[in-house]
């Protein structure tokens, strides 16, 4: 008669530490912080404006690849910031299809998302967000003997898609998108002279690469 009540308290010990290791598994949202890297694309919108004062007709900003890496806290379920930062990406730019020269920008663009998802068991998150851009644009570099080129810093507004494929509590693939209005007044200085211009390079960047929630 005695193993009746011994299998009993097994059985409870069994179901206590299954429920035990069940609450421990995290859940995606509320309270999680976390990074997100990969590589990133830069593509500029095609014809970026024109520098008349110069003689040029068309500016066109080429495209730019580099490292990218995120951060971020979701303080709901469904809502969470992100900060993307990355390495400073270079662009050549053409002056009417000819080489021109290149520029280095840093990109930091900050977004308050929304999970349509949060707070279930989905292994499918997709988020969506919206905020703001500073580019601080340097290195620039002109393809003319004697001249210079200096770009003004940029505030803009920015759009964000992304997705996360939950590989477990921890890691996930991660693939991303995102819109940034940049534009700036640009100054160059040649023969003595200066000239004045205004670009909207207005990118969309991608980047796919892994998520880690802490």
């Amino acid at each position: 008669m005695r193993a009746l009540p011994l299998i009993s308290i097994a059985a409870l010990a069994l179901g206590a530490t299954m429920g035990t290791a069940q609450a421990a598994e995290s859940t995606y949202g509320q309270g999680d912080f976390f990074t997100r890297a990969g590589l990133a694309k830069v593509s500029p919108k095609d014809d970026n404006g024109d520098y008349d004062s110069l003689g040029v007709d068309k500016v066109d900003v080429k495209d730019g690849r580099g490292f990218a890496i995120t951060f971020g806290y979701r303080f709901l379920d469904k809502w969470g910031v992100e900060l993307l930062a990355a390495q400073r990406f270079k662009h050549d730019f053409d002056l009417d299809g000819e080489h021109g020269g290149s520029v280095k920008h840093l990109p930091p663009t900050l977004t308050l998302q929304y999970y349509p998802l949060g707070g279930t068991d989905a292994r499918v998150q997709p988020y969506v967000g919206a905020g703001i851009n500073y580019t601080r644009f340097s290195a620039e570099d002109v393809n003319i003997e004697g001249a210079s080129m200096d770009m003004d810093n940029s505030w803009g507004w920015a759009g964000q898609v992304g997705v996360d494929l939950l590989i477990n509590d921890h890691w996930a693939i991660n693939a991303a998108a995102w819109y940034l209005d940049i534009d700036s007044n640009v100054t160059a200085n040649a023969g003595g002279e200066t000239y004045k211009t205004h670009l909207d390079i207005d990118p969309v960047v991608i980047m796919s690469g892994i998520s880690y929630r802490f």
